[in-house]
């Protein structure tokens, strides 16, 4: 891999690791309602999970795929019902000190897992594989760019569950949390127009 396309590579793991998303809205609620400490594993789950996708897709996950259509239709719109009932868990969510102890951040497995019914991950790392990825020394490249990924977007998240602390001062009234929980739920929803769109046939 050039040093240009090298760097090509790593502003568009950055761009796409920071801008919104499903996980950067989740991970805005769970700073706002945990801190970043409790949202450490939700982080990590993210980018090492993603790093194993990009390795999937890399190893030929995507062409199957597109032998077999339906399967990533399936993958989207499960995702898409996954996101939903998500969106309702935040959108009902308390503080985390409330009587009924049901509220926790994600763990390192199951924010690891969400990775693969993400939409946005799976154009993610179909983008990095197709467009960034060298076919000379394919496989050692493929593993380059997922570890790469994962050093950039694990910081570039972070950025959301800081904010999402530093937001938690003006949210400890319940009333007031409450209503934010409402909106990120909302905005994870508005979320999957964009990515789901961009996506009417198979990969």
């Amino acid at each position: 891999m050039t040093t240009e396309l090298l760097l090509a590579f790593i502003a568009f793991a950055f761009v796409t690791s920071v801008t919104p998303g499903p996980n950067n809205m989740m991970l805005l609620a769970s700073g706002v309602n945990f801190g970043v400490r409790r949202s450490l594993p939700h982080m990590l789950g993210i980018s090492l999970g993603f790093m194993i996708l990009v390795i999937a897709v890399g190893l030929g996950l995507g062409q199957l795929f597109e032998q077999f259509p339906p399967l990533y239709s399936a993958l989207r719109y499960g995702g898409a019902a996954y996101l939903l009932y998500l969106a309702w868990k935040i959108a009902g969510a308390g503080a985390p000190d409330a009587a009924s102890g049901n509220s926790k951040p994600f763990t390192f497995l199951q924010a690891a897992a969400f990775q693969w019914v993400n939409p946005k991950a799976w154009i993610m790392a179909i983008g990095a594989i197709t467009t960034y990825t060298p076919h000379e020394g394919f496989l050692l490249n493929v593993l380059l760019i997922a570890a790469l990924f994962a050093l950039v977007n694990c910081p570039s998240v972070g950025l959301w569950t800081v904010a999402g602390s530093f937001l938690r001062r003006w949210l400890e009234a319940p009333r007031v949390l409450r209503a934010f929980n409402i909106g990120m739920a909302l905005l994870l929803v508005a979320s999957l127009y964009p990515i789901l769109s961009d996506f009417q046939g198979p990969l």
